[in-house]
């Protein structure tokens, strides 16, 4: 019996050996859909830390479709009640509460005013903004380095870290075309949400374009929901809200 365990365990460690990686695309592909469901809601408290160690705080009901359609209402603080964002591929819009026309923003800009922009903010799939280029063993994991797809991506460059356990992000590293560092994201607080689905709960972020400031981001009750393209509209945004359950 000993012997014939021993043979199992050296067929299964040399079909392990031989089995196919994945390929850049692949990872990033499975780096997605482990963060996040195609289609989803959550909660997301935002946090941005002044030098002074002051802070502000955000919190925000997002939703999200497909490949290309997100959008967020904030529910606090008070001030900020009503206002809400719709993101459509590179377009981006901010609905303020008795305004009149939803305004356009850009990717670049930040509602919140904090080191994440609007298109951390409102993020879509990394797939569909980035290609894979390659990707290497490096100590704490794999190290997947994107390539923009268009000039209009907020970064030209990503250099991700994937935890080989999870297949989420550890560490984002956002860089210009340049090769200048802008910013680094930071993925922390592995958790178990709705449907089985482990991934990061925190991600941070500090830039050396902003020396002494920090934001957070917190996610909670990330899961699987299906929504009616109407809700992704203009018209619409006022009442995102109201898709609360």
């Amino acid at each position: 019996m000993k012997k014939i365990l021993l043979t199992l365990t050296a067929v299964l460690a040399l079909w392990a050996a031989s089995a196919p990686a994945m390929t850049p695309d692949e990872l990033l592909s499975t780096v997605d859909r482990n963060l996040n469901p195609e289609s989803y809601e959550s909660y997301r408290k935002l946090i941005n830390i002044e030098p002074d160690g002051s802070k502000r705080e955000y919190l925000m009901y997002t939703i999200k479709k497909g490949q290309d359609k997100v959008a967020s209402v904030f529910l606090e603080p008070a001030s900020d009640k009503g206002r809400a964002t719709l993101r459509l591929g590179d377009n981006m819009w901010l609905h303020i509460p008795n305004v009149g026309k939803p305004v356009r923003i850009t990717s670049l800009q930040s509602v919140t005013g904090s080191v994440f922009n609007n298109s951390d903010i409102m993020r879509l799939d990394f797939g569909t903004e980035y290609n894979a280029e390659s990707m290497e063993e490096v100590e704490g994991g794999t190290l997947l380095r994107l390539k923009a797809k268009t000039d209009s991506v907020a970064y030209d460059k990503l250099e991700m870290v994937v935890d080989k356990k999870y297949t989420v992000p550890t560490e984002i590293k956002c860089i210009t075309s340049s090769g200048m560092l802008i910013k680094t994201l930071y993925f922390k607080k592995i958790t178990e949400f709705e449907g089985g689905r482990i991934r990061p709960a925190v991600m941070e972020t500090e830039s050396p374009l902003n020396p002494g400031y920090k934001s957070i981001i917190l996610f909670a009750n990330v899961r699987s929901r299906d929504f009616d393209d109407e809700v992704f509209t203009l018209n619409y945004l006022p009442r995102v809200e109201s898709l609360r359950k």
